[in-house]
């Protein structure tokens, strides 16, 4: 648990605010980048020692989550040795890393201007640096779908779980759970190099995926109406399509974006030439664009906003 629970009233929205004034900056070193790095290399230690199967891959995800909460405490505990406000600085500074609003939103909206300018190769080349998808051959329409998509998707794995883990054990909470992100973003690949190996780490960020993704979908639900969208929508698409995806959690925050925007999200994707069939989520009473994608960006951030709220008024009430 994050050691001084107190604080986070003033530590989690100041990192809150820090995200969406400054996202990720380049100048500063990023510890989800060190955590990378860590991961590439225990891959290559473990495969060499022969661990490249189901235990290796345990093994990956129980070194790299461990090293990242022991290093994150331990600088923690340092620095409040050293003065308080250093500690609440430094536990800023770590929650600030774990949270990609902004950033979300800013590469996003590259390609956003792009389609608002009409220049669709740039706007394909923009919308590759965020999604998985070939992109080389998409219309206009297709763009403005993955840029939705990524916004409704991310809204949980990048803002709302978190800023939950943040809420529910600091910093240390925090960046562990980024660790298991990243490790599912680098190992869980269904092929055959990772079948095996990326399993313990894919299955693991399903778990821990399991109630911020439909916390995200609720919070949606929620805050539509306040960002002119619709809570029946909402409600209905997300009921309705939140199981229509291959992942056990990404469907529920783009059904419940799809149902408040009045948009289709979904359908067929090429990946490395081939196309792959998705069910489809949410209807096409609206067209996809620029409205649909502001109307996303939106939900993310009254789905924050609401969250963040929430977390003022329980340390008011254990106050009290």
């Amino acid at each position: 648990m994050f050691p001084f629970p107190d604080r986070s009233v003033v530590v989690i929205p100041a990192a809150v605010l820090l995200d969406w004034l400054l996202g990720d900056p380049r100048w500063l070193p990023h510890p989800v980048v060190q955590i990378g790095r860590l991961i590439a290399w225990l891959e290559r230690l473990l495969r060499r020692c022969r661990l490249d199967g189901l235990l290796g891959g345990a093994l990956l995800l129980l070194i790299t989550v461990g090293i990242t909460a022991a290093v994150t405490g331990g600088v923690l505990y340092g620095a409040r040795l050293v003065h308080p406000w250093l500690g609440d600085a430094v536990a800023v500074l770590f929650s600030w890393t774990c949270l990609a609003a902004r950033s979300l939103h800013r590469e996003s909206r590259l390609v956003a201007d792009a389609l608002r300018r009409g220049d669709l190769p740039v706007a394909r080349r923009y919308l590759s640096f965020i999604v998985g998808r070939d992109t080389a051959e998409l219309d206009a329409g297709e763009c403005w779908r993955g840029a939705v998509e990524t916004v409704a998707e991310n809204a949980s794995d990048g803002v709302i779980a978190p800023l939950l883990f943040l809420m529910l054990g600091g910093p240390v909470a925090g960046l562990a759970y980024k660790a298991v992100n990243t490790l599912d973003s680098m190992v869980g690949y269904r092929n055959d190099r990772y079948l095996l190996f990326g399993r313990a780490s894919a299955r693991f960020d399903d778990l821990l995926n399991l109630i911020p993704a439909r916390l995200t979908g609720l919070l949606m639900v929620l805050v539509a109406p306040f960002v002119g969208l619709s809570c029946r929508g909402a409600w209905r698409v997300m009921r309705r399509d939140g199981r229509n995806h291959s992942s056990p959690n990404s469907g529920i925050s783009e059904a419940a974006a799809a149902g408040a925007l009045g948009v289709r999200l979904g359908g067929t994707n090429r990946y490395f030439g081939k196309p792959a069939e998705k069910p489809t989520i949410g209807d096409p009473l609206q067209p996809l664009g620029r409205n649909a994608w502001s109307g996303a960006v939106r939900l993310m951030y009254g789905a924050e906003i609401a969250l963040l709220v929430a977390l003022m008024i329980v340390r008011v009430l254990q106050n009290l």
